[in-house]
């Protein structure tokens, strides 16, 4: 089934116990600090129907239509067409925004590679994976992600402090498990499910743990209270701050008080092996499209920043050349990585088509580690006037109208209104309280920097550069790397042979 809007709007009206800055929400999609992010969500879903876009959001799949964001990917095709989807999603919407489930969905695609896995670890729950990765696709739900705890003293063990700092299983019934806890979840109030799990990185020599539960989250479940910061939608007029009146994506602490979680909805319990597991394997999927928004983003900064000098007059400057120049890189080094990884994609445990780990890992890291470096050369081409250009207002009240419309027409093409709505948006953009929760929210999305240095580290190719500098040195055939522990005389030509092959792309494509 792929909804509609409206069927979406309708799904989240279950009377959830959501607040936002002191208030209880009675209606989360008429909400205005809620409400224009569920309508892009809303758009989205109606995008699937409308003949002009139907074609690029949708997929058919056994005689069933499916949305391309939540198809599984067998092949590179479809990588290029979610690729081209969400690119659509966001040159339509004009903006960028990170979740809305195509980007999150991609878990569990990583739960189905794991399932032999976790089987054989505990073989209670294999069978509700495959059930629900079927019904993200099949029910075409907004599905979301649940990792971030609260945390509390982190140099003690969770059972050294409030229990509930971490979310942990109280205890079994017949019906299922009942957990208690927190967890911070992006879009949770206006999403329909969420896919529940540890953070813990390591769990020492423990082999069992009540904190060790990996989940379904029923968002309409009894006893979940939904804390929302306060959005940024609303805050001041849309016309000074036209990003965040649009693209707010609000974030919740998401309480669960003595909730059921039916056995049905459990995807591993207990075992931390289980956990180590799925933290290894999580965002193999779901770093791709979360870079094809940094690339989104890079256009923005691009954009703004040319718009600026080409109204004052600056692009012939050499300077200003090669700061453009330098936004040009960072964003063509995105793009490469989003490219290359699926030009060299390969096979997963299960099947899938997966972007290339090592690719897709090393733009993760290019694309987060030098967002705030090319928002400051963005700020710096746009020059100090995003940062000092009066309110909307101003230009049309009658004591200071002229005024500005004489000191910001800059040519005939570009008059006061137009400078005045690209400053606004570049501040929006690159200096408001807006852009810095985007700023840092680019840092933890999927996880904090080592994290992705780690990620990096597993699935880089050590063994081709370890076996050219072993033929190019003249090193003894007993030199060998001691984790591939290969014959040192064919690693280097089977290495050459696995590049030269495509690591494992398919002939078709």
């Amino acid at each position: 089934m792929i909804r509609t809007g409206a069927q979406y709007r309708d799904s989240i009206r279950a009377g959830r116990d959501i607040h936002v800055n002191g208030e209880r929400v009675r209606d989360v999609a008429a909400h205005p600090m809620f409400r224009p992010l569920v309508d892009i969500r809303a758009r989205i879903y109606d995008m699937a129907h409308e003949p002009e876009t139907a074609e690029a959001m949708t997929v058919r799949r056994d005689e069933a239509l499916q949305a391309v964001g939540n198809a599984m990917p067998f092949s590179q095709g479809d990588w290029w067409a979610k690729r081209r989807a969400a690119d659509l999603v966001m040159e339509t919407i004009g903006g960028v925004v990170t979740r809305v489930g195509d980007e999150t969905v991609g878990e569990m695609w990583s739960l189905h590679d794991a399932a032999e896995a976790l089987d054989e670890i505990d073989p209670r729950f294999s069978a509700n994976i495959a059930r629900h990765v079927a019904r993200v696709v099949n029910d075409d739900v907004f599905h979301i992600s649940a990792n971030a705890d609260p945390k509390g003293n982190r140099s003690l063990p969770p059972v050294a402090q409030d229990p509930d700092m971490l979310l942990h299983v109280v205890r079994e019934t017949d019906a299922g498990v009942i957990v208690s806890g927190a967890k911070f979840e992006t879009a949770a109030a206006y999403a329909n499910q969420s896919f529940t799990k540890p953070t813990i990185a390591n769990w020492g020599d423990v082999d069992q743990s009540d904190y060790v539960i990996g989940f379904i989250s029923d968002l309409d479940a009894p006893g979940l209270k939904f804390i929302c910061r306060t959005g940024f939608a609303g805050r001041a007029p849309a016309a000074d701050y036209p990003l965040s009146n649009r693209f707010d994506e609000v974030d919740t602490l998401v309480v669960f008080d003595q909730v059921l979680v039916p056995w049905e909805n459990v995807l591993f319990y207990r075992h931390t092996r289980a956990a180590k597991l799925v933290r290894a394997t999580l965002h193999r999927y779901s770093a791709f499209p979360y870079i094809q928004r940094n690339l989104k983003l890079a256009d923005m900064l691009i954009g703004a920043a040319l718009y600026n000098v080409r109204q004052t007059g600056l692009e012939r400057e050499q300077a200003v050349q090669e700061k453009l120049a330098m936004l040009a890189c960072y964003r063509e080094g995105i793009n490469a990585h989003l490219t290359s990884a699926i030009a060299l994609a390969e096979r997963s445990p299960a099947g899938l088509m997966m972007p290339n780990q090592s690719l897709v890992y090393a733009g993760r890291v290019l694309a987060c580690s030098k967002l705030n470096e090319m928002m400051h050369i963005a700020r710096e081409l746009c020059g100090g006037q995003i940062a000092l250009t009066p309110d909307a207002a101003a230009f049309s009240a009658p004591e200071t109208a002229d005024f500005l419309q004489k000191y910001y027409s800059v040519s005939a093409e570009w008059g006061a209104e137009d400078r005045r709505k690209l400053l606004a948006f570049a501040r929006d953009l690159l200096n408001s309280d807006y852009a810095g929760h985007r700023l840092t929210f680019q840092l933890f999305g999927q996880a904090p920097p080592f994290t992705h240095l780690a990620a990096v580290y597993r699935n880089f190719d050590f063994d081709g550069p370890l076996a050219f500098v072993r033929h190019a040195a003249g090193l003894s055939d007993e030199v060998m790397d001691e984790k591939a522990g290969a014959d040192a005389s064919s690693s280097l030509s089977a290495w050459f042979s696995t590049r030269l092959a495509g690591d494992g792309r398919d002939a078709a494509e």
